[in-house]
C-alpha cells in the first residue's frame, strides 16, 4: 500500500473517530435502565481491571437481580425502548455506546487495513516452526521475512500435527495477533506480514498516531 493510501486511511478514521458498541443481554429477563441517553460512561479500571465500569441496568431473572456494566467508555448514544419489567430474550440489543477510538484501537484498525493477515485455516493449538521461532524470540518478529510456500506454523489438533506453508505476498512479520500454544478457531488472525516497501511507511503513521492521538 502507498504511502499516500495509508496516510489517507488515517485521515479517514480522524473524520469519524468513533465506535458504536451495543450492549446486548446475556441472557433472558427483566430489564430495568440506571442510565439515560447522553451520559458518559466508564470501562472497567484498576490495574487489573477489577473496577467494574459504570452500572447500565439490572436484568433479573427468577428473583435473580444481575447488573450489567459498561465495558468501554463513551456516551451512551441510545437506548432501546423498554419499559421498566419488560421481558427480554437473551442477546437482544438494550443500548448503544459511542465510543471514541484508542490510540491501541487505531493502530489496529490501520494494521488490519495495511497488513497481509494469515489466518488459522481451521481450529486448533498452533506454533511456528522451531527455525521461525528462534528467529523471533531472538530478534523479534519484524526481524522474520517469509516467502509463498515456506513451512511456518505446526497445526496440533486431536493428537496430529502438521506443518502449514505460508500462502502470501512475500513479506516482514510485522505483528502477531497470537501466542504459541494459543487454541484458536478457524479464521481467527495468526499474524500480519508486510510488504518490504511499505514497512517505512507503516512505522511512520504509527509512530504519527502514538504521538499525536488524543484520547478523550
Amino acid at each position: 500500500m502507498k504511502t499516500s493510501n495509508i496516510k489517507e486511511l488515517l485521515d479517514k478514521i480522524k473524520e469519524n473517530p468513533y465506535k458504536t458498541i451495543v450492549v446486548k443481554t446475556p441472557h433472558c429477563g427483566t430489564i430495568e435502565f440506571v442510565v439515560g441517553e447522553g451520559e458518559e460512561v466508564k470501562g472497567p479500571r484498576g490495574k487489573y481491571k477489577e473496577q467494574p465500569g459504570t452500572l447500565l441496568a439490572y436484568l433479573t431473572r427468577e428473583n435473580n437481580q444481575k447488573p450489567l456494566y459498561a465495558q468501554e467508555r463513551g456516551i451512551i448514544s441510545k437506548i432501546y425502548p423498554f419499559q421498566k419489567g419488560d421481558f427480554v430474550e437473551a442477546n437482544t440489543p438494550i443500548l448503544e455506546i459511542k465510543h471514541y477510538l484508542t490510540k491501541e484501537e487505531v493502530l489496529e484498525l490501520i494494521l488490519k487495513e495495511t497488513l497481509y493477515l494469515f489466518r488459522a485455516p481451521e481450529k486448533g493449538k498452533y506454533y511456528f516452526v522451531p527455525e521461525i521461532d528462534k528467529r523471533i524470540k531472538a530478534k523479534g518478529c519484524q526481524k522474520v521475512k517469509l516467502h509463498p510456500g515456506e513451512e511456518v506454523l505446526i497445526l496440533s489438533r486431536m493428537k496430529r500435527e502438521t506443518f502449514l506453508p505460508y500462502e502470501g505476498p512475500e513479506g516482514i512479520i510485522y505483528h502477531l495477533y497470537f501466542k504459541p500454544g494459543q487454541s484458536l478457531n478457524a479464521e481467527d488472525i495468526l499474524f500480519g506480514v508486510c510488504p518490504p516497501e511499505d514497512l517505512e511507511s507503516i512505522k511512520e503513521v504509527v509512530l504519527k498516531v502514538k504521538s499525536e492521538w488524543e484520547e478523550k
